[in-house]
């Protein structure tokens, strides 16, 4: 544990009003079955979004790739490096569909899970993900890439058997290194049922991050969600096939007024080649802060963007203080 809050990122710690205007949800590398096709495995063009990403006005992101999915912390501490731009990596793991079958990772106890993602937190992420665990990857100055957020997953209102083991690890590395928790909600489902399973497991709500809130567009579940404490992700833009992004922005006013407004976080989460720029596909990393930030500043102030994209994300990420 720290004795003053800080943020890990893959560079080193730094002070939670040094992070800047953050991208809480995004991917730089990422292999997975459920995807393919879509491979994030390019050093040079993941860094070239990036860069796009920096210069349209974002100084961190979080990289979300947990365990096992072609994650690759030194490749991500290069492109921090390059860049400027902050980066906070993730360890935990995915919803189980996103392993195959016979997946090592998945027929890990809690024990053993709670141990790898601590010691990714504490030592360093492995420069290669494995049932064995390697030498930690390191970045440029020759430093271990510690993670500074762990994460886990559910179904479409599901929690398997899999799942809960890595909630329950994710909890228990939360406890002992004091990241807090991201959990990718399918859908936006099982918001409270998930708050619940890690409440049981000593995790305060507040320490906890339920990505793709926006994917269930509804106001009044967020201002409940937000009132319990936790933080909520809205990462759904650009994906007009579910929703346009208007619908988006009309709930996070209505989240905002019901006073969820110290709660809410924005990301992109585009997580695949094909809507990346740099891979030959659209809209980038950029489209974030390029497309969706100005609109969310016309409705609804300059003051309240700076609490969604500085404030929140600098309280959310920064690690617990020791007692």
């Amino acid at each position: 544990m720290v004795r003053e809050p800080v943020i890990r990122t893959v560079l080193g710690d730094v002070a939670p009003d040094q992070l800047g205007r953050c991208d809480y949800h995004e991917h730089l590398f990422q292999v997975s079955p459920l995807l393919p096709g879509d491979e994030l495995d390019d050093e040079t063009a993941s860094g070239t979004e990036a860069a796009a990403l920096r210069t349209a006005g974002i100084d961190a992101m979080v990289e979300a790739t947990p365990t096992g999915l072609g994650r690759d912390p030194a490749g991500v501490a290069r492109i921090s490096a390059a860049t400027g731009l902050h980066v906070v990596h993730t360890t935990g793991g995915h919803r189980s569909e996103h392993y195959g079958s016979g997946h090592w990772l998945t027929g890990c106890s809690e024990a053993a899970l709670a141990t790898r993602f601590s010691t990714d937190v504490r030592e360093g992420l492995p420069a290669v993900d494995a049932r064995k665990r390697g030498a930690p990857a390191t970045g440029p100055g020759g430093t271990a890439v510690r993670a500074g957020l762990v994460k886990a997953g559910v179904g479409y209102w599901r929690i398997d058997a899999f799942e809960r083991r890595v909630l329950a690890a994710a909890a228990a590395t939360s406890a002992t290194t004091g990241v807090a928790v991201m959990v990718h909600l399918e859908h936006g489902s099982a918001a409270h049922e998930v708050l619940a399973a890690l409440a049981a497991d000593g995790l305060p709500a507040h320490r906890v991050v339920l990505a793709h809130a926006d994917r269930n567009l509804d106001p009044g579940l967020h201002a409940e969600l937000a009132a319990a404490g936790a933080y909520l992700g809205y990462d759904g833009v650009a994906r007009h096939r579910e929703a346009p992004d208007s619908a988006i922005l009309d709930c996070l006013e209505r989240v905002v007024t019901a006073g969820g407004a110290d709660r809410l976080l924005l990301g992109g989460d585009v997580a695949r080649s094909t809507r990346y720029r740099s891979y030959g596909g659209l809209p980038g990393l950029a489209y974030l802060p390029s497309r969706f930030v100005p609109r969310v500043r016309d409705r609804l102030g300059a003051d309240l963007l700076h609490r969604l994209l500085v404030t929140n994300p600098a309280r959310a990420l920064a690690l617990a203080p020791a007692p």
